[in-house]
């Protein structure tokens, strides 16, 4: 498909017109309601999948941003906005993975959501619109907003459809993730003014050179904002609720991809932007992630609340991520990446399940269940794949993420949080595993237990793509590293100072040539993960690699 075509912007707003659609549809039609919002997101879906073929196409500029489109938006005197948006291999399957799990999330309400059902499907409807509008921002202020976006469908669905303790989890939600979100809106405009004002393109401001100082306080305000949405280590204490008192929708949506915003938040603004500032706290996040890997892992062993135990595992795994992308070498940020696609689909799948099972018993408390495979051997068997995946046994998705990232973070002075972090591997399996015997196995005693139903046929639907996926991504995670493979270049390239060479075009290389890496702090992991190819200079044409100050 040719990139011409105005793509990025149809898969915004289809669903803000489906939304508006909904509005005039009356709100005791329940089944218009469902299939409307369903066809608009399988719409959007469809939408997408030219994003995959049409990426990297002849003639583009690979591993760049694609799919471009800009316009003027608004103009305040001497601020100018932009919507500027497009996508590169770093987000290119994030829109993919929104994309596809909103499909997924509205069809799992089928049954469980009977009551204000209108308003649920805008909501998520909306959210889509936020998530997808964050991934293809190339203007700050564009980006922005859609973050804020995001954030006031999910606060209503946990606030109006969640569990007891709703609107506590709610409003703690939105307290974490304003208060980031403020810092961050700080830290944009003193970005624009120090740029020299102009416009918010997040190319432009590649370009900016920082002094220490400035880059350190700047770093530290995007850097909060990304790390309570992750969440990390200690900012994580409005997940576990969010997540328990969320609808199962909400939880898979928030699990899959909300999450995904603050580690996408770091690769494409934090590092790159800060690359001084990055260097010198990769020892402070790598530590906070680590220390999230255990934490998490041995609180998520004591849970008795199956949606709270896999809460816990969310932010384990996306510790991993954390370190794989802070380890700043192709092997750690493209594990790091395709961890956090692999999270969205096993994380998601593990709330759906929990879904499917409240349904039936209105408990998740795991004292109440036990022998379950007796009763439902299709629930058992799709239960115990995607419980393989999240500890990541080979063979699946999580398998193929982890092993990069903990490649990546063995290398240089990162190996010590690459051997602390195994622990959380063999955490994974304790209480993963140990959960599902204590769930599936054993005797069925509970009378509740002896009548439950397996799986319906909506269900089995539901969980198909997703089996399928955990499968696909580890036996064959080619396509999706080759993607993002140019573009983590690139990105490297961008954070540790270096340029990046054409490695068809040999030139000789000027003693010179190696000197950005004099920026960096001896032993850090930039300076070990840069090719040979990267200390050739660039054609004699091209600017000379900017110096850190």
């Amino acid at each position: 498909m040719s990139q011409t075509l105005p793509l990025l912007s149809i898969l915004t707003f289809t669903p803000l017109i489906g939304a508006i659609v909904l509005l005039f549809v009356n709100k005791n039609s329940h089944g218009v309601l469902r299939t409307v919002a369903l066809a608009v997101s399988c719409v959007t879906f469809l939408a997408s999948l030219p994003l995959i073929t049409g990426y990297n196409a002849p003639g583009t500029d690979i591993g760049g941003f694609q799919f471009l489109e800009k316009m003027p938006w608004i103009a305040a005197g001497p601020f100018q906005m932009s919507y500027h948006v497009g996508i590169d291999g770093i987000s290119l399957w994030l829109v993919i993975l929104a994309t596809f799990i909103m499909p997924i999330a509205i069809l799992s309400t089928w049954t469980a959501v009977e009551e204000k059902v209108k308003e649920y499907m805008i909501l998520l409807l909306l959210l889509e619109v936020g998530m997808i509008g964050a991934f293809i921002s190339l203007d700050l202020f564009l980006f922005y907003i859609y973050w804020e976006v995001m954030l006031i469908p999910m606060y209503f669905m946990i606030g109006i459809f969640g569990g007891k303790n709703r609107i506590y989890a709610a409003v703690k939600f939105f307290i974490f993730t304003m208060v980031g979100s403020l810092l961050m809106l700080i830290a944009l405009i003193v970005l624009y003014f120090k740029a020299g004002g102009g416009d918010f393109s997040l190319l432009r401001f590649y370009d900016v050179h920082l002094d220490p100082v400035t880059q350190t306080w700047m770093f530290l305000a995007f850097a909060l904002a990304f790390a309570i949405k992750v969440p990390m280590f200690p900012l994580h204490t409005w997940l576990p609720d969010a997540h328990t008192e969320a609808p199962t929708a909400g939880s898979v949506i928030l699990a899959a991809v909300l999450l995904k915003m603050g580690t996408y938040g770091f690769v494409r603004f934090a590092m790159p932007l800060f690359p001084d500032a990055t260097a010198r706290f990769t020892p402070l996040i790598a530590t906070l992630a680590v220390i999230g890997i255990v934490y998490a892992s041995l609180v998520a062993m004591v849970q008795h609340d199956v949606k709270k135990l896999v809460a816990y595992s969310s932010v384990a795994h996306l510790g991993f991520v954390m370190i794989g992308l802070f380890a700043l070498n192709q092997q750690g940020i493209a594990g790091g990446m395709l961890q956090m696609l692999n999270h969205g689909v096993s994380t998601g799948a593990l709330f759906l399940i929990v879904g499917f099972i409240y349904e039936r018993r209105h408990t998740r408390q795991i004292t109440d269940f036990g022998g379950l495979a007796k009763q439902m051997p299709i629930f058992a068997t799709i239960f115990m794949i995607v419980t393989f995946s999240s500890i990541g046994l080979p063979g699946t998705n999580g398998f193929v993420g982890e092993f990069l990232i903990l490649l990546g973070t063995f290398q240089g002075p990162m190996r010590i949080y690459s051997i602390i972090a195994t622990s959380g591997v063999i955490l994974s399996a304790v209480y993963m595993l140990w959960m599902f015997q204590r769930v599936m196995f054993g005797e069925l005693k509970n009378p509740k237990n002896m009548v439950l139903k397996d799986l319906n046929m909506r269900e089995m639907v539901i969980m198909a793509p997703l089996v399928a996926l955990i499968f696909f991504m580890g036996v064959y995670p080619r396509p999706f590293i080759d993607s993002m493979t140019p573009s983590i270049d690139r990105m490297i390239a961008q954070t540790t100072g270096k340029k990046l060479v054409a490695q068809a075009v040999p030139v000789e290389a000027p003693a010179a040539a190696a000197a950005p890496e004099a920026a960096l702090p001896a032993g850090h992991p930039a300076i070990e993960a840069a090719p040979a190819a990267a200390a050739a200079p660039a054609p004699a044409a091209a600017p000379a690699a900017p110096e850190a100050k």
